[in-house]
């Protein structure tokens, strides 16, 4: 398999902090509570360098003293997309970052007849086409879900180059098959795993991420 385009996936630095919460949230043996408190951290990073590729330009302020500050400000505005129900939980963390933004949700499944990606609902801010749009969905498999709602972004206008892509874990396989069809995207993860399994799991992963963050696997 050939490696993606380097320049399209930013990797979160492997610090030992970043790999010891990527141990919390891949652990079976984490209670509902850990993983949620320690994925909202790894959540937060990932957003943090989502937003450092945005466009930025200078800006001088005065400080309290009287001195001026060469700094910079972002440009243009921007929206969160979750494609439900796992990116539901990458929501926050945004807002965190940006406060009042504006965030559009996206439903994907799959076809039972044909075993595609198939939209079921979309709704996005009117103003959509004129924003850079981070797309949040924790885990990247096939990238059949994140091609489908990557479409569905540049359908009403938005350019690729405009979308990042906002996920935990990622595998070669998927990263492979969303930049042939959206070359101009930009992919920011925390960690790309070995490969996917002969059921498309992401391998070692970290299971049904949606079910263990909202509590539908069972486990407390």
């Amino acid at each position: 398999m050939s490696n993606p385009k380097p320049d399209r996936v930013i990797v979160l630095e492997q610090t030992n902090e970043l790999k010891a919460l990527m141990s919390v949230i891949r652990d079976k043996h984490s209670s509902r509570s850990d993983f949620i408190f320690h994925a909202d951290r790894v959540i937060r990073h990932l957003v943090e360098e989502a937003l450092n590729h945005l466009p930025f330009v200078e800006k001088s302020v005065t400080t309290p003293t009287g001195d001026i500050y060469r700094g910079l400000e972002p440009v243009g505005k921007i929206c969160g997309v979750s494609i439900m129900r796992a990116g539901e939980s990458m929501e926050q963390g945004l807002r965190d970052c940006c406060r009042s933004v504006r965030i559009g949700k996206i439903l994907i499944q799959r076809d039972e007849a044909t075993a595609e990606a198939r939209l079921y609902y979309a709704k996005f801010p009117p103003d959509i086409a004129d924003r850079h749009c981070l797309l949040l969905d924790p885990m990247l498999a096939t990238g059949g879900s994140a091609i489908k709602a990557i479409q569905a972004l540049v359908e009403y206008g938005v350019p690729q180059e405009h979308i990042i892509f906002v996920n935990l874990i990622c595998c070669p396989e998927g990263l492979e098959n969303v930049l042939q069809a959206y070359p101009k995207l930009l992919i920011v993860t925390a960690e790309i795993d070995q490969n996917l399994d002969e059921n498309k799991y992401i391998v070692p992963g970290l299971g049904d991420f949606g079910c263990r963050y909202f509590g539908t696997d069972g486990q407390e």
